[in-house]
């Protein structure tokens, strides 16, 4: 049995990985920013975690006691062109969905370090390897992780700790139905970003990804990226295969 904390666990991919986990029988700490969401989670514990306020995550880390893996999963997105893309919400998402899940892999390293054993997995996407258009900022916070994530790996070879970067596709979690966005008025843009959206047998549902996630807690070993979902697996395999002198369109 391993001891997982989970940010992001009131709803979706989090609530869903946190249900899976307990189910196999490990000790699941959930965290969430209201620990009201978490209510009915039969889970070990339920604590507040805002991965942007550095004492809730120190408080939460100290309550949780022994941890020895961390699942990385809250996240925040908006839609929106690069020029109609209002600087605080670009702020905000780094501050939630990158600088958010450092701040908290900071907090538990010094323990995974003394044991020489631990695991980080950090819920980035698709969009961390491919752009869309509307989705810059969103991209670019994965983007951001992923350097974060692979830098992790490198330096903590020789301390026992494994990193891996989970890189779901669409997900049918509800977190993409009413997607906050901006535009500009008289949208010139809106060609490009009026869409008819993802169709419902290209999404992983939150289960089949908690699954995966549950599976790579429970690894012997882990590789570095795992892309998740037959979606994920095509667009990052085409991507890999296109040139990088031009941007990628998936045809």
């Amino acid at each position: 049995m391993s001891s997982i904390l989970i940010t992001g666990a009131s709803k979706g991919v989090g609530r869903a990985t946190a249900a899976e986990l307990a189910k196999r029988g490990h000790r699941v700490i959930a965290t969430a920013r209201d620990p009201r969401s978490l209510d009915g989670l039969d889970v070990a514990e339920r604590l507040r975690l805002d991965v942007t306020d550095q004492a809730s995550v120190d408080a939460a880390i100290k309550d949780a006691g022994e941890i020895d893996t961390l699942i990385s999963n809250a996240g925040a997105i908006f839609a929106a062109a690069v020029e109609a893309s209002p600087l605080d919400e670009i702020e905000r998402l780094y501050s939630h969905n990158t600088v958010g899940a450092i701040r908290v892999t900071q907090a538990v390293l010094p323990q995974m370090r003394q044991r020489n054993k631990g695991r980080l997995i950090f819920v980035s996407s698709v969009g961390g390897r491919t752009v869309h258009p509307s989705q810059a900022a969103y991209g670019a916070t994965k983007w951001a992780l992923e350097a974060f994530g692979e830098t992790l790996a490198l330096e903590l070879a020789g301390f026992g700790v494994d990193v891996t970067l989970a890189e779901p596709g669409p997900i049918s979690s509800g977190a993409l139905d009413d997607v906050l966005s901006y535009r500009l008025s008289d949208d010139p843009y809106a060609a490009l970003l009026d869409g008819p959206g993802i169709p419902a047998e290209m999404m992983s549902s939150p289960e089949q990804v908690a699954a995966v996630l549950a599976d790579l807690v429970e690894s012997p070993e882990v590789p570095l990226r795992v892309p998740v979902g037959p979606v994920a697996e095509h667009v990052i395999n085409a991507r890999n295969s296109a040139p990088w002198d031009r941007p990628f369109v998936l045809g």
